[in-house]
């Protein structure tokens, strides 16, 4: 099918990756300039050429591409390695509810949205400006099954059964009372802590609600670098925070 004008696509290079609107104006980049217009009536898997003769693949978006090259991020997001951890050790389902607070950017909730395509987020959010910022990257996303909620948490959570909850906030351990009522037996609670003073504050309150498989982790990934020599990479981001994970029984 061919593309159209507005459609978002991703142009890949040998080394760089360009998420473009087709027909929107010139792409400059170190490869030379592609005129975004030409793309209209390419499909997806065809390739055209910057005006260097350098040739671009045209492909097309997946989540993080849109989240890492269109989304507007405010200071601290949860990483992808984080995000992921939490889908894997909490075993969430398709159909799961999910509440979500410190909502930040919104990228945690519009992880945690696609993949849950017949379920729903709901994120909650305070402040104001990080509202309107999320706000805005949920409507980028496109996804139908992520609502976002401005309140304040710690004041209680309107949604029942729900499969996961997680919190990415300052005092954190002020929301698990309300979290052990919204839970549906069995359903989990994640916390993303920075440092680990909050998280004994968390645990602490876990054990008051009588939460267990109670687990902290902390999430390191190393790149590697292949090359004549192998080796780790000298420059990366290794410790982001730490991740609470327990259950209600």
């Amino acid at each position: 099918m061919d593309l159209k004008n507005g459609e978002l696509v991703l142009l890949l290079s040998e080394k760089n990756s360009f998420l473009v609107e087709v027909g929107s104006g010139k792409l400059h980049t170190q490869d030379g300039i592609v005129d975004l217009k030409t793309l209209v009536k390419k499909k997806i898997g065809d390739e055209i050429k910057s005006h260097l003769g350098r040739k671009f693949k045209i492909v097309k978006p997946n989540l993080l591409d849109v989240l890492n090259k269109r989304m507007k991020r405010l200071p601290q997001i949860i990483m992808t390695k984080d995000a992921a951890a939490i889908i894997a050790n909490t075993g969430v389902m398709p159909r799961s509810l999910v509440v979500d607070a410190g909502t930040g950017s919104g990228f945690l909730a519009i992880f945690l949205a696609n993949y849950l395509p017949v379920g729903k987020v709901v994120t909650y959010e305070k402040n104001k400006k990080f509202a309107r910022v999320a706000n805005e990257n949920i409507k980028k996303s496109g996804l139908p099954n992520l609502k976002l909620k401005q309140k304040d948490i710690t004041k209680g959570i309107d949604e029942k059964n729900v499969d996961l909850i997680t919190l990415d906030m300052n005092h954190p351990e002020q929301v698990i009372k309300h979290a052990h009522r919204a839970l549906v037996a069995g359903g989990w609670v994640v916390v993303y802590s920075p440092f680990i003073e909050q998280v004994a504050a968390v645990v602490k309150e876990l054990k008051k609600k009588n939460f267990r498989s109670i687990k902290i982790i902390e999430n390191i990934v190393r790149e590697w670098q292949v090359e004549k020599a192998s080796r780790p990479k000298t420059i990366g981001l290794m410790h982001t925070g730490f991740l609470t994970f327990a259950r209600k029984i």
